[in-house]
């Protein structure tokens, strides 16, 4: 079993800046692709950003120049650093992963989601 705890979410002035961490345990070989997801109120989830295993990055387009997706392979761990925040950044976000188990499957999981919420 794996287990995806997230961390850093909370309330931020519009214009600022917050760093979210993911940090994954369990029945891990390798994580290949990292990502967060988004999802505001009444809307559907959103993929933010993505991270490979080889460190090529990928960004929404609302995000792109100020969000900044990175991960320590060493700890299992995915970071989101969100600058120059917009109200329209609120949202609970969730981290994502690819890996392959020590039995050598193929798997997804999920977190259980941080709020953000950005005030103007």
């Amino acid at each position: 079993q794996v287990q995806l705890v997230e961390s850093g979410g909370g309330l931020v002035q519009a214009g600022g800046s917050l760093r979210l961490s993911c940090a994954a345990s369990g029945s891990i070989f390798r994580i290949t692709v990292m990502r967060w997801y988004r999802q505001a109120p009444g809307k559907q989830r959103e993929l933010v950003a993505t991270v490979t295993n080889g460190g090529s990055t990928n960004y929404a387009d609302s995000v792109k120049g100020r969000f900044a997706i990175s991960r320590d392979n060493a700890k299992n761990t995915v970071y989101l650093q969100m600058d120059r925040l917009k109200p329209e950044d609120t949202a609970v976000y969730y981290c994502n992963m690819d890996y392959v188990s020590h039995s050598i499957d193929t798997l997804n999981a999920w977190g259980q989601g941080t709020l953000v919420t950005v005030s103007s």
